[in-house]
Parts: structure tokens; sequence; C-alpha cells
């Protein structure tokens, strides 16, 4: 006795004992119904990790086809401690041992460990009488009126005759004889007895309801009310008896409850058979058999959401976990991903598998994928699940900035105003929030031996481009600016376009007259021989304009003259010819006011003074001896008179030079 009290404490004591821990498998045992957070054992210990390894693996403990944890890990300090409430009596009945099983799953690496718990029983229930009151059962009955010498059976023999002769004492001796009939009543000596030491029945599961499982049957060799036999369920499960009814007089089973193979597979029931007082129990064990009729469950034990689009092929991005609640063939189950996606499920431990990539991400190309995974059993005929996955790629800035163009041209009229605006540039990047956003700048570099900075300015958010001065055209007619694009990402990407400006033309300066010089600077006064025919050239105009192209395009006009009839001028060239011979009649001295216009709009225009005198000898005209010239003047006028002599003196001389009525500044000096 004392001896038995010892070992009980002890197994009272230490309750919490690592059973076993080989081949990756970890068994504890446990009492029932402890506390919330009592400590079963140390998972890290006894893995031989490090207690952050545990979260940084993100070890966990899964149940298989229940939804109740019962055990979880305290990730602070490895142990695997109570998560909910353990009834051994719910899960095990009476069965000698109760030992529940998870599965202990460990990320990167995938490791996957089976863990035990041995559930230890303690004395929670209270003992329960099936019944209120028990009556007690006579086997046999002796009657005191009839001596025995043996007791009767009726059931071997139930009436018998006896023939009593009685004799007298007298001589010669009489006798007479009697027949008696003994009946022999029945009493309840015998108890009903199954036509089987033991049934068994085998039901599918999802039998409907109603459904007959097994019909027991008992005979009873007494009779009339002590042979009458009725049946009930004796000892028999609270599961059992809201799954089973039992028809009292046919001794019929069938079934009241939902059967679910994957809730038990066996069913332990007694079934008595009763008389009038007595009575006889028998064992019925029912078994149930699987159908195929719970289509696998997918399960996403980990998922990498975002997944970086530069993660290499071949990384593992989830953890997919499948179970089947049926057995055998309908619990074995294939996986397999439908669609054409860079994705693919490899198996790893047990009816875990991991999705892998298969290819290159590129988010720029596809950003969001939903992945179906299909999981089909081998039952007959096979039910099949899916799931899908949504999975975004995360942006890693991988992409330049790229413009619209390869070169900018911008077109600006010179005299502009200072912050107008150039042209615009624009660059794009596929990349994502930051490592999209575009941020432009100039490029360092001169202009005419002055910053870029000081000519043009880029709005860094926009890409306008503006300018910070005016310009000149006859200064600068053209430049070029680099404009980089650069994005905000880490480290930044960036690319370069280059814009040329062109400025161009506007009507801002007037003709300016070379020949003749401007009064006050020369003696501008030509001959023209008296012997001048018609047509003849007697001088020219020449004129220029720092203008371009239609700005500088200058026409010749005769505004005034002191004979309108006798001279004309070329619109285009300038020339100053006779209209007709000269005659004596003609005065001596002519003067004319040539007017130059260019073709802008509006136009501009300057004016200067013809001198002219008809002699064929200077010393005819008096009025030129006198004049006294002044000394830096005198060797520039002496020369244009000489040479304009010299042109007067050839009458036939024509000049036409289409479409080259603009001089120069350089070539105007040289025609000076």
């Amino acid at each position: 006795m004392e001896k038995g009290f010892v070992i009980r404490s002890c197994a009272f004591i230490f309750f919490f004992a690592v059973l076993q821990c080989g081949h990756g498998d970890l068994s504890y045992s446990v009492q029932e119904e402890l506390k919330r957070g009592s400590v079963i054992g140390n998972i890290a210990k006894d893995l031989g990790l490090g207690v952050g390894q545990l979260s940084a693996r993100k070890a966990r403990v899964d149940v298989e086809g229940s939804k109740k944890r019962f055990c979880e890990i305290n990730q602070r300090s490895g142990e695997l401690i109570v998560a909910e409430r353990i009834d051994r009596e719910e899960h095990c009945g009476d069965k000698t041992s109760c030992v529940l099983r998870f599965d202990l799953l460990l990320e990167n690496p995938l490791e996957l460990h089976r863990l035990s718990l041995q559930v230890q029983d303690v004395n929670d229930n209270a003992p329960n009488f099936p019944k209120d009151t028990h009556p007690v059962h006579k086997h046999r009955q002796q009657y005191g009126e009839l001596l025995l010498e043996k007791e009767l059976d009726r059931e071997e023999q139930k009436d018998m005759k006896l023939k009593l002769t009685a004799l007298d004492g007298g001589s010669p001796q009489r006798s007479g004889t009697v027949v008696i009939h003994v009946t022999v009543l029945d009493a309840n000596d015998n108890a009903p007895v199954f036509s089987q030491a033991l049934y068994s029945a085998t039901l599918p599961e999802n039998s409907s309801m109603n459904t007959p499982v097994i019909t027991v049957s008992a005979t009873d060799a007494d009779e009339g009310i002590n042979g009458e036999v009725t049946y009930e369920f004796s000892r028999i499960s609270e599961k059992s008896r809201n799954m089973f009814s039992l028809n009292q007089h046919t001794g019929e089973i069938t079934v009241t409850g939902n059967i679910d193979y994957e809730d038990g597979q066996k069913y332990e029931v007694f079934v008595e058979a009763k008389d009038g007082y007595g009575l006889s129990s028998e064992t019925g064990i029912i078994d149930i058999t699987d159908v195929n009729d719970n289509a696998p469950v997918i399960y996403v034990k980990s998922l990498k959401d975002p997944v970086p689009e530069d993660v290499s092929p071949g990384s593992e991005v989830g953890i997919i976990n499948v179970q089947d609640r049926d057995s055998e063939n309908n619990r074995q189950v294939r996986c397999s991903i439908q669609q054409n996606v860079p994705f693919k499920l490899v198996p790893s431990i047990k009816n875990y598998y991991s999705l892998v990539t298969t290819g290159q991400l590129d988010r720029e190309l596809v950003s969001d994928y939903n992945i179906t995974i299909s999981a089909t059993d081998e039952g007959s005929p096979p039910l099949s699940s899916s799931k899908t996955l949504h999975l975004s790629v995360a942006d890693i800035n991988d992409n330049p900035p790229v413009f619209e163009e390869e070169s900018y041209s911008a077109y600006v009229s010179e005299n502009n105003r200072a912050g107008s605006t150039l042209c615009s540039v624009s660059a794009g990047d596929p990349d994502w929030r930051q490592n999209g956003t575009v941020i432009y700048s100039l490029l360092a570099a001169e202009v005419n031996g002055a910053p870029v900075s000081s000519y043009v300015s880029v709005n860094g958010d926009t890409g306008l481009i503006h300018a910070v001065r005016s310009f000149d055209y006859e200064q600068l007619r053209s430049f070029k600016v680099h404009v980089m694009a650069r994005d905000n990402g880490s480290p930044p990407l960036s690319s370069n376009v280059t814009v040329s400006v062109f400025i161009s033309d506007v009507n801002d300066n007037s003709p300016q007259i070379l020949y003749p010089a401007p009064e006050g600077n020369s003696f501008m006064t030509e001959l023209v021989p008296k012997a001048a025919h018609g047509g003849s050239l007697v001088s020219k105009v020449i004129a220029v304009d720092a203008d371009s192209g239609q700005n500088a395009w200058l026409s010749y006009h005769i505004v005034k003259s002191s004979d309108p009839g006798l001279f004309s001028i070329g619109v285009h060239s300038g020339e100053i010819r006779t209209q007709r011979d000269i005659s004596e009649s003609d005065s001596m001295k002519q003067n004319l006011i040539v007017a130059v216009k260019d073709n802008g709009q509006p136009s501009l225009s300057a004016t200067c003074s013809m001198y002219l005198l008809i002699s064929d000898n200077l010393a005819e005209v008096p009025e030129l001896k006198d004049i006294s010239y002044d000394e830096k003047n005198s060797k520039l006028t002496s020369y244009l008179i000489i040479a304009l002599v010299s042109v007067s003196t050839f009458p036939d001389l024509h000049h036409h030079h289409p479409g080259c009525e603009v001089l120069s500044q350089e070539k105007a000096q040289n025609v000076v």
C-alpha cells in the first residue's frame, strides 16, 4: 500500500517530462486541466536553439485537423506553454493512452518536428450510476408442498405424471392407484442469451438519419413475462448516445446523429437484453468507414508580401500546408499552380510546400500576382479545392529616368522678357514612389564665357526651362544647355538630354548707311559729266542692316530731288543713274535725299543726302575752291571724291546682284 502511494506521488510531482527526442521528434507529458500559461517544456533547449532563433525563424505549433491550439511557444523564453484547457476525457474517452500530436514548424530554412503531448489523467470526474434503481434477480424457487429429490427444470420437462399406489394392510392386501399430474411452473431462472457473443457493424460515414446499423437478438428459455426480452443501452458514452438509438423491442440500432469518420472511427456500445427480472449484456462495436467527403484544405503558413523585384530565381517566398481529414488514399493530395506565373510549388516536409520563384520579377512589367493553388485528393471520386494568393512585387530603383525626346529645341525671339518660358523637358521613370520621382537640374557649363545658369533656369519639378535674361540676336544666335533628370531613389539614377536654344531675329536695328557718309564727317559731292547719257551710273548708296532675314532686306528710295525727273535709284541695288541725257539747261547743282528701308514689321529706315555737280572739271566749280577740310577727314574725303569720280566716268557700268542686297559690316568696310 505504501509503495503504491509513493509511486503515485512521484507521478504527480513529475508530470512534466521529456519522454524522447529522436529523429526530430519531441514528446512531453502533461496533466489535463492545467491553467493557461503553465509550462510544459523548453522547446529552444530541447532543439539546441537560441531563444532569439525561435522568433527569427517564426517558430509555431500547428494542429492538424483542429482549430484548437492547446499549446503555444513563448518566443521570449522558448518555453512550450498551455494555450487552452485540455480535457483528457473529451479527446480520448476511457482509452488507456491519450496522446495529442502537433507539428512544430520553423522557417528559414523550413524545418518540421513532430510534437507529442501525453495527457495524464487526473481524478476530475465523480462516479455516475446510469440507473436510479436495480432489481434483484432470483434464479431458482422451491416449493415446500412437494418434496423433491432434485431440482425441477421446466425448460427440460415442463410436466410429469406420477402413478401413486396405495396398499392397505388387509389380507389379501388391496391397493388403489391414482395418477398424479404434476405441472412444473416456470421460474425466471434463465437470463436472455444473445445470438452472437460479440456483435460488430461497419457503417459508412455521412450515413443518413434512421439508417439501420445492426440488429441484436437475444432469446430467453423462460416463458411468459420471464421470457419476454427487451433491449436498452447499458454503458454508452454521451457522444455515442447522440449518434445512435436502440429499438427496445426489436433490438435494431439506427443512426440518429451526424456520423463523421474524422470525429470518430470506432464506437463501443454496450447493449443490455432484459427479461422480466433477469438480464444479460454484450458489447457491440461499431466501426466507421471513411468516405471521401472532405476536400483538401489549403493553409498559408507564411507569405512574404510584398516580395522585392530583385529577388533571385529559386527564392522561397511562402510556405503552404495542405490538409485532408479523410484517411488513406482519400487524404493523399496533389498540389499545383494553375496559371502561367513565375512561381512554383516545391514539396517540402510531409504535407508542406514551398512557394518559390522560377524567374526574374519585374515590377514595371507586372506589379501584382494572383496565384491560384489547386489541391486534389486521390479519393473516388476525387475532391479538390483552390486558394488564390495575392502577392505584390516591391519596387527596386532599377530604372533611370528616360526623356521623352532624344533632344529638345527651344525657339525664342530676341528682346524676350526675362523669366519667359523657352520650352519644357519631360522624363519618365517607371519605378514607384520616390524611385520614380524625377527632379530636373542644369549641368554646369558656360555660354560665351558666362555660367549657363545666367542664361536659363529649369524648374526642378516640372522641367520647364525659363530665360534668365533678355537675349540679343546680334550678340548670340544659339547655344546649348544640358539638362539632367535624376530620380529620388537610393542610390539615385539619372540621364541627360541636350536642349538647343535658337534665338530668332527681331527688327530692332535700323539700316546703317555707309556711303555717303553721314553729314559732318566728310564732303560728299560727286561730279556728273555733262555728256552723261540716260541710264548712266553716277553714284551708289551703300547701306547695311545688323538684323537678319527679311529684317535686313533693304530697299532704296529717292524721297526728295532738286530735279525729280533727272535721276533714279535702284530699289535693291542703291545705284543712282540718270534717267535722261544731261542738257545745258539742267542746273549744275543737284541735291538728292535718299531713304533706305528694311523689310521688317514694322519697317525701320535711314536717310542720307547726296550732292551732285554736273561738270567735267572741278575748276569750273568756284564754290569748291574755298572749302577747307578738317585734317582728320581730309584723307577719307579726298579718297571718296576720287573714287566716286572714277565710278562716274564709266557710264556703262551696271551692277546687278539679286539676293545680295544686304552687306555685312565687314564687306561694307571693305567697300569703303
